[in-house]
């Protein structure tokens, strides 16, 4: 009994890590230094503003610790569930989520401006965030057998997969269903689909995007922005410029943990889109460069996992695409905190607030050290038709 506590509470601390492949070994370590970290740096980035709203400093990280807690768990099922079982789940999971999304956009609670929440009680479910997992295994096991599935089977999968980004589109998050097209635009690259196939895909979501951007009034605004954002620096370049300033004042050894002036009401949004903004100034220049190191890290060892893979090609998408959503969401992230890429409502996995994000995190981290640990047997597992 209490093993099976440990295993599944504390699976760092599972004795069986020891006979996992050495990949499967260190992206545990590395996903679990990421959320230590990612909660030091929230802890430091919410306080201002937990005190000034909430009359409680802990107020946010108390939250995040008890959705680190559940995210664990989920963490837990994805080492101890054969894929397989995944497999057969993932597709009802993904209509279901499906069935969330259209909920949000009639039923939903808007923040900020956009419908993607869903109110249980206390609680606020974000399906788009809750979708990946599903979406990345589901999108795999079609890619994968797509050259021996029926026309019919193909096309109803790809209108799922359409319906899912655009709900997202819809929401609005031009973001969020930008990163999963472009994800699942990737997985069907690495399977071979026909470059046909591949490059009007490509075409027709530049189009959509563009679409969206000229209804879209503080899309386009953003953009522009985004641009220069000093031209309007006190309206809807504000947040960039903050951020810009943030950066700027951590120079190379940062101004200390917890010692950010910028957090102190003057960068929105300091503990969710912007946390990289805080972590900048307070670690400097050094501290964003030993983040990027991390990422480039985790990225190399889901890359290896992916490439040891090579002989069941849907354990290699599901690699493939967990390492895609979780280090390319990073780096679009710190893109925007820095002003590379346009403002966008992108959190920083494991370091952002919010609930939905980190969970739908330790799931893509465990579909990921999952893989690596079925690929190291040496044996082929059956991968399901249709």
């Amino acid at each position: 009994m209490v093993n099976t506590v440990r295993r599944w509470f504390f699976p760092f601390a599972d004795p069986e890590v020891a006979d996992w492949s050495l990949s499967a070994r260190w992206l545990q370590r590395l996903t679990f230094l990421w959320l230590a970290v990612g909660l030091v740096i929230l802890f430091s980035a919410s306080f201002p503003v937990s005190v000034a709203d909430h009359g409680d400093g802990f107020y946010y990280i108390k939250r995040q610790v008890a959705w680190a807690g559940l995210g664990v768990l989920g963490y837990g099922a994805m080492l101890r569930v054969p894929l397989k079982w995944w497999w057969q789940g993932a597709g009802p999971g993904l209509l279901l989520c499906l069935v969330l999304m259209g909920l949000t956009l009639s039923h939903g609670t808007e923040v900020n401006e956009a419908s993607r929440w869903l109110a249980l009680g206390p609680l606020l479910i974000q399906p788009s965030e809750l979708v990946k997992p599903f979406l990345i295994v589901q999108s795999s096991r079609l890619f994968a057998n797509w050259f021996h599935l029926p026309w019919l089977a193909r096309w109803l999968w790809l209108g799922v997969f359409g319906l899912v980004v655009g709900m997202i589109l819809l929401q609005p998050n031009l973001s969020m269903a930008g990163l999963t097209g472009m994800t699942l635009w990737v997985l069907a690259l690495v399977a071979g689909l026909p470059w046909f196939y591949l490059l009007t895909t490509a075409m027709g979501g530049m189009g959509i995007a563009g679409i969206s951007l000229l209804l879209k009034d503080y899309q386009r605004r953003r953009v522009v922005s985004f641009l220069n954002p000093w031209a309007d620096r006190l309206g809807h370049g504000y947040q960039l410029v903050q951020s810009l300033l943030a950066v700027g004042s951590g120079g190379i050894w940062g101004t200390g943990l917890g010692l950010s002036q910028q957090k102190l009401f003057f960068l929105p949004i300091q503990h969710t889109d912007f946390i990289f903004a805080v972590f900048a100034e307070e670690l400097g220049l050094v501290g964003g460069l030993l983040l990027l190191g991390f990422l480039l890290v985790y990225a190399s060892l889901g890359l290896r996992v992916a490439m040891g893979a090579e002989a069941q090609p849907g354990l290699r998408l599901v690699a493939l695409g967990a390492t895609v959503l979780l280090v390319g969401q990073s780096l679009l992230n710190l893109g925007v905190a820095t002003g590379v890429l346009p403002t966008t409502g992108l959190p920083l996995p494991f370091f952002s607030y919010g609930g939905n994000s980190l969970v739908a995190s330790f799931l893509l981290a465990g579909l990921l050290v999952r893989v690596a640990r079925e690929t190291q047997r040496g044996t082929v597992i059956p991968w399901p038709q249709g």
